[in-house]
């Protein structure tokens, strides 16, 4: 299953908005250095979907705001 998200990386506050079933918008805390926001997006994905964090992979835009997950 692929979901597009739409990121804030550097938020004050971690949260989720679902806008519809496979589009999500994600702030998370971490800045964009070394991958580090990209791994919260990946675990904030995966609690909210009740899903391990091994399942949730990034296809498309590591380096973009609007991201293409894959979710197995």
């Amino acid at each position: 299953m692929k979901i597009f998200i739409t990121t804030k990386a550097g938020a004050k506050e971690r949260k989720v908005k679902r806008i519809d079933k496979q589009h999500l918008a994600i702030w998370v805390k971490e800045r964009p250095q070394k991958g580090k926001a990209n791994k919260a997006i990946e675990k904030t994905v995966a609690d909210c979907l009740g899903v391990s964090k091994s399942c949730v992979s990034i296809l498309h835009g590591k380096t973009s705001k609007h991201k293409v997950l894959e979710v197995k």
